[in-house]
């Protein structure tokens, strides 16, 4: 055996990324470039002239094309789970699709931001680097596979939307709203750090598959047995905590949702809408990372075919005659598992915590956000909580797909599944929506929704473009927001329980609460006479054409959702497994 050497080390880990990983960070390293020409082209004499708008389209663009897997969309059925930069990331089938929706909506982005103004020639580089650095980061959160990524990521993604949310100068609103978000965002990142210490500095690693392999043989059960055993739990449960303040924080989720009415209130339409899909989608899919990263061994997951592997928890009684303490308690944790059933195996314990959390935070997030967009005369501020209602219902899947995760790992592909539709169908909702606001706000100079009456009369296309997202956004048929709300009810139905019922209850409870706020815009907009004060209202052609393109996907996949259905089934085929 030949000793190992400095160079030999050196050599493997270029090796490794060289040809082990690189392969799969293309679309990351074309935004780099990207972000690279950005800066650069104002250094050399006549970069001023070249248009920083064409620079981000192009390299978008070619970090979408680089972003299809080389083989087509079906070899995502086979595609096997990689870990690429030594267990830093992980590639994976659920990786690209979350790859292709990040760069097919800042594509879109980057043509909205053009067609309203908000890049204008002299700041145009700055706006489309920040915009390109936080999905940057949004792509290493969805590709975490170690807490230093998880972290870096999620930080990638906010500090440049500080910026953004105040990128509009000489409005004492839009530099307030960054104020309070780098105030909130430095708070949770300090309190999600010292949490990720936590977890680190008890399990011995900071890779997420192998904090899962040292929380199983910890043996959760039995240490609930002993002082010192629930000592080292309760510093679990505390780094746990910590780390969820820094995900809700992202998904603005109640309570740490205070800073998501302000910053959409005083940022742009345009920042808002890359706030509330983007970053939103990215941290959804982070979380489910950690929930199965933490919650679930290869050893754990069930057969395919549903078929359920015993629970066993082994207590150590000396005899077979009377039980003791120790094995009673051990017994109760296990009997808990009936009221939110998570599957067996030593991880139980974690998935059954992180579902009940998920779940009580996502009943009250979505409770709270439609209640409290019910008084806002703001639009923007109005789709804020109706982010945070969206937030905590998409949470709803993510609970569901971990308590099915250890007992059937179809059913959790399914509740996933839902989720990636959720998302998907999210950005042609919210999009559409923020950038009606957007150019609207170009011509009435107003963000109010008393200023929108009557404007069905003046630009009919605008107002039934509007009514119809808003319609979906409720989760109505037969447009698109209909689908994924149905599909995330299937999957709290199959995960059972009580809990899960609960939720279940609570969703279909809020889906109705909603219906109140957003036909109140409706209403306003087609039903309410128009003010004498303000004239016609035209758009223009391009501003036009761009919100006819992005909304009629609300109603295609309202009628048709199959086909985009059937690919996120296949981004999830390869999951748990």
């Amino acid at each position: 055996m030949q000793p190992v050497t400095l160079q030999h080390v050196v050599d493997s880990l270029v090796g490794n990324t060289l040809e082990g990983s690189l392969p799969f960070f293309r679309p990351e390293l074309a935004l780099c470039v990207t972000i690279v020409l950005l800066l650069f082209v104002r250094i050399f004499k006549g970069g001023e002239y070249i248009p920083s708008f064409f620079i981000a389209l192009l390299g978008s663009i070619t970090a979408l094309i680089l972003a299809f897997p080389v083989e087509g969309i079906e070899s995502w059925t086979t595609m096997p789970r990689q870990e690429i930069f030594t267990g830093m990331l992980v590639y994976d089938s659920l990786t690209a699709f979350v790859r292709i929706f990040l760069l097919s909506f800042v594509v879109l982005f980057v043509i909205l931001s053009r067609l309203t103004g908000i890049a204008d020639s002299k700041d145009g580089q700055d706006y489309y680097v920040l915009v390109l650095g936080a999905t940057l980061g949004m792509c290493i959160m969805a590709s975490a596979n170690h807490m230093m990524m998880l972290f870096m990521g999620v930080e990638m993604a906010s500090v440049p939307s500080f910026v953004l949310a105040g990128i509009v100068k000489g409005r004492q609103r839009s530099s307030e709203a960054a104020l309070k978000y780098v105030i909130y965002g430095a708070g949770t990142a300090g309190v999600m750090l010292y949490g990720i210490s936590l977890l680190c500095g008890v399990l011995g690693s900071a890779h997420l598959p192998t904090m899962a392999a040292s929380l199983t043989d910890l043996d959760i059960p039995n240490l609930l047995t002993s002082a010192e055993g629930r000592l080292t739990v309760m510093v679990l449960v505390l780094g746990g905590l910590m780390l969820g303040v820094g995900l809700a924080f992202k998904l603005s989720a109640f309570p740490f949702h205070f800073w998501c009415p302000d910053v959409f209130e005083g940022a742009s339409a345009e920042v808002d809408a890359f706030l509330s899909v983007a970053s939103k989608a990215a941290a959804l899919v982070l979380l489910l990372r950690v929930g199965a990263g933490l919650g679930l061994t290869t050893a754990e997951m069930p057969v395919a075919d549903g078929v359920d592997r015993p629970a066993v928890i082994a207590v150590a009684t000396g005899s077979n005659a009377t039980p003791t303490h120790n094995a009673v308690l051990a017994t109760q944790v296990a009997e808990s598992s009936d009221a939110t059933p998570v599957g067996g195996g030593p991880l139980s314990p974690v998935r059954r915590f992180f579902v009940v959390l998920v779940s009580i935070i996502a009943i009250v997030t979505c409770t709270f956000g439609n209640l409290a967009a019910y008084g806002q005369t703001n639009i923007k501020r109005m789709l804020a909580y109706s982010t945070i209602a969206h937030a905590g219902f998409m949470m709803m899947a993510v609970a569901a797909a971990i308590a099915l995760a250890g007992r059937d790992v179809v059913e959790a592909r399914t509740a996933v599944s839902a989720l990636l539709l959720y998302i998907a169908l999210y950005l042609f909702m919210n999009l559409s929506a923020f950038a009606i606001i957007a150019f609207l706000r170009n011509e009435m100079l107003s963000e109010d929704i008393a200023d929108y009456a009557g404007l069905i009369r003046t630009s009919p296309l605008t107002a039934v473009m509007m009514t119809a997202v808003l319609v979906s956004l409720i989760g109505l048929p037969p447009l698109a927001g209909f689908w994924p709300k149905l599909r995330v009810l299937q999957s709290l139905y199959m995960a059972g329980g009580p809990l899960m019922t609960f939720v279940l209850v609570a969703a279909a409870l809020n889906t109705a609460i909603a219906l109140v706020y957003y036909l109140r815009v409706a209403k306003t907009m087609c039903i309410d006479p128009e003010p004498d004060t303000r004239g016609a209202v035209s758009l223009g052609f391009l501003p036009a054409a761009y919100i006819f393109v992005i909304s009629v996907p609300v109603l295609i996949f309202g009628i048709l959702p199959g086909p985009l259905a059937d690919w996120t089934d296949l981004a999830v085929s390869q999951l748990f497994s």
